[in-house]
């Protein structure tokens, strides 16, 4: 038996760092949403007691370290789960991009085993779960459009965002996300308006979305990396409507309304970034169906 499950990129629209908890998590207020650029997860059931990650993509690990892994052993641990399942992993989300292609694999393995194994769990069930593997996974486990407190593990649903085209571009360097943390300075920083952001998104208001995005970790990953600041510029340059670096980064988004605007701007980037894509906004929750 196999089971085919969409794992769709997420960006975030707006993400502030309030302070450091006594747990050493930083606590923060963000704005995700998913984007129409997305890992396919093939499940296959396994007689053997085993779990078995397969994929061309040699960024990839195919074992303990992978958050699919950690999806299906935490599953087997506490469903006392004697089945297997061969976990094959289809990338088209960049590794390590600030997009969540790993938590949203792990939260597609979670809705596709509760399915695959007869688990019977809800949505809610499994975001709970995906809270113990990642920050970002409980988010990824839903979908949709959600604001995320915590460390990101509590989830409000919202609206989905006005519709438009999304562009992203992502150099071929890499970021650690702890480093970026470590190194943010919290009092030092605009902070975005996060309520302004919920309301444009509540009332459908492209340009109040536009207006109100914002992303502390620019302040450091910026710095750190001149050629992602360099990618922003270029496609605020191109006529984006707003421009943002989505998480720690390094992959930088831009909104655009207009099909012709949106050719323009994909075909002006591929000249200054290794990997260009141009998706819709998805902004609609995961079913169990």
């Amino acid at each position: 038996m196999k089971l085919l499950v969409k794992a769709p990129a997420k960006i975030n629209l707006s993400l502030d760092v309030l302070n450091k908890r006594p747990d050493g998590y930083h606590e923060v207020e963000m704005i995700m949403t998913t984007i129409d650029l997305a890992d396919r997860i093939e499940l296959s059931l396994l007689e053997k007691d085993q779990i078995v990650i397969h994929s061309h993509n040699r960024f990839v690990p195919d074992d303990q370290r992978n958050l699919a892994y950690q999806a299906a052993h935490l599953l087997k641990e506490r469903y006392e789960v004697k089945k297997g399942v061969v976990i094959t992993i289809d990338k088209s989300i960049p590794v390590a991009a600030g997009l969540a292609g790993g938590s949203s694999d792990a939260a597609a393995t979670l809705r596709g085993l509760n399915q695959l194994w007869g688990l019977g769990l809800t949505l809610d069930e499994l975001a709970v779960l995906g809270a113990e593997i990642g920050s970002d996974v409980s988010f990824c486990v839903y979908g949709g459009t959600a604001l995320a407190k915590g460390r990101g593990e509590a989830i409000t649903e919202l609206p989905a965002p006005p519709t438009c085209w999304v562009i992203l571009a992502k150099p071929f360097i890499g970021v650690s996300t702890a480093d970026v943390y470590r190194r943010l300075d919290v009092n030092r920083v605009e902070h975005p308006n996060t309520a302004e952001m919920i309301k444009g998104i509540s009332n459908g208001d492209y340009q109040q979305v536009c207006q109100n995005m914002g992303n502390v970790l620019e302040s450091v990953t910026l710095n750190l990396h001149p050629e992602v600041a360099l990618i922003k510029e270029q496609m605020k340059r191109f006529g984006a409507d707003a421009v943002l670096m989505s998480g720690s980064g390094p992959t930088v988004f831009g909104l655009v309304l207009h099909d012709s605007r949106m050719h323009r701007i994909y075909n002006g980037l591929r000249g200054f970034c290794d990997q260009v894509f141009a998706v819709r906004l998805l902004g609609e929750r995961h079913t169990l169906d």
